[in-house]
């Protein structure tokens, strides 16, 4: 590949972070432009443009799916229904919702897909919000914070941990003994951190929860039946994949909007036309031109250089190599999406330990199902950790917090991308600190 299109592909990726950081365009329109950049000046083809984002069919599959679902029972008025009740549970006071959401989101995480979760949770912050009175931004933050921080508790929290763990053949029962607690660490920064970055609303009180709305259900024969096909997806989300036959959570999303579909139209809940109409496209279409933008710097082997310039970094010393990858991924996957990100590293960081003598070049093949030797593993750990707290720092730094973004802008106010790192520097700093002392430490 020509050095002029690893320029472009740079420039025009720099570019569009800048139009985004300095909310010059919206950030649907700028990655937009930015993926038509490339193709327009023959980067790579519209064909192969298709390609990316075909490639990346199940993360675009799972984020429609349950946005369809999510949409179809919201006229059962559930959505507030619940928002009421958290807010009687928490007795008006901003600190015990806050404490709420965490544990919530934490539990949920540990099973399912961190911007899944959020895909879920969102819809009920807003409601809570205008009961109590005050912004509904923060606590979007605050849930996408928690949901990223959480995909580290187990390997399928996220998937950058489950690439890696994958990548390591780390099983399950290993990564709760070994790196759990790493992200329980995680989870306690944002806990302390709650009363310094949201102190209004830590200190919010409602004194009467008597004028609080009490909105009934709406049809709830309609919700019930929802709320079977809910726990259906839930179910195959967790196990569907160590089936006999296996079904992707792809494909159960898909299932799951499907029938929600059906029973909405069928019981005239309301119409297809107008479930398809709200649903979020201008996040989808971000993440297509996402994965375009990432797909001009993989193909023009611009993540290959910078990998490397990192292998030649770190030399032959696992220790400072562990704690620069938690800092430098961290970093990178601010403004990369961590998926992608850690799809380029693993085989690289695998090459630079062939070539550093630390394991054999039988690590390279595919499908090796050998064990690595202990003294390297701190090096996948730290990248791990890097890419999935990295995402906290920037508004583009991970899927959940564009789809959180969509969700505000579908209720009225914007998240700015100055405004989410106002909060996600803070907390992207000390989850860092905290994540390269735990590898450094434990390992």
């Amino acid at each position: 590949m020509s050095n002029w299109q690893a320029l472009v592909a740079s420039i025009t990726f720099i570019t569009v972070i800048l139009a985004i950081m300095t909310e010059r365009l919206h950030l649907t329109i700028a990655a937009l432009l930015g993926a038509l950049v490339l193709v327009f000046t023959h980067v790579m083809t519209l064909n192969d443009a298709m390609q990316y984002i075909g490639n990346s069919y199940p993360t675009l599959a799972l984020f429609f799916g349950v946005m369809v679902l999510v949409r179809a029972f919201e006229p059962t008025r559930v959505f507030d229904y619940l928002a009421t009740q958290l807010v009687i549970m928490a007795r008006g006071q901003g600190k015990r919702l806050m404490l709420g959401i965490v544990a919530i989101t934490t539990s949920i995480c540990a099973v399912l897909p961190n911007a899944t979760t959020v895909m879920l949770l969102a819809p009920l912050i807003p409601p809570i919000a205008q009961e109590l009175g005050v912004d509904f931004v923060p606590l979007l933050i605050l849930m996408v914070f928690v949901a990223n921080s959480a995909g580290l508790l187990t390997l399928v929290g996220d998937p950058a941990t489950f690439i890696v763990g994958d990548a390591v053949n780390l099983s399950f029962v290993d990564y709760l003994q070994r790196l759990s607690l790493g992200g329980a660490l995680a989870i306690a920064v944002i806990l302390l951190l709650l009363p310094i970055l949201f102190p209004q609303i830590w200190r919010w009180q409602l004194s009467d929860l008597t004028h609080l709305p009490h909105p009934k259900l709406h049809r709830p024969g309609i919700l019930a039946l929802g709320g079977l096909v809910m726990v259906l997806v839930l179910t195959l989300f967790v196990v569907g994949e160590a089936l006999p036959v296996p079904i992707s959570p792809a494909a159960v999303a898909l299932m799951g909007a499907a029938l929600a579909l059906l029973i909405a139209n069928q019981s005239k809940l309301d119409t297809v036309n107008n479930i398809l109409k709200d649903v979020d496209w201008s996040t989808l279409i971000f993440f297509m031109c996402t994965f375009v933008l990432i797909g001009g710097l993989e193909k023009t082997n611009v993540i290959a250089a910078l990998s490397e310039m990192l292998a030649r970094l770190l030399g032959q010393n696992i220790l400072i190599g562990s704690f620069v990858l938690v800092f430098f991924v961290g970093l990178l996957s601010s403004f990369v999406p961590n998926i992608p990100l850690v799809v380029a590293m693993v085989p690289l960081l695998k090459q630079y330990l062939v070539s550093a003598g630390f394991v054999g070049p039988e690590v390279l093949v595919p499908g090796f199902s050998g064990e690595f030797p202990p003294a390297v593993l701190p090096l996948f750990y730290a990248m791990m950790f890097g890419a999935t707290l990295g995402g906290n720092g920037t508004l583009v730094g991970a899927s959940s917090n564009i789809v959180a973004a969509g969700i505000a802008e579908q209720h009225g106010k914007r998240i700015s991308f100055q405004r989410f790192l106002s909060y996600g520097i803070p907390v992207m700093a000390a989850q860092l600190i905290v994540a390269a002392g735990y590898v450094l430490m434990r390992f």
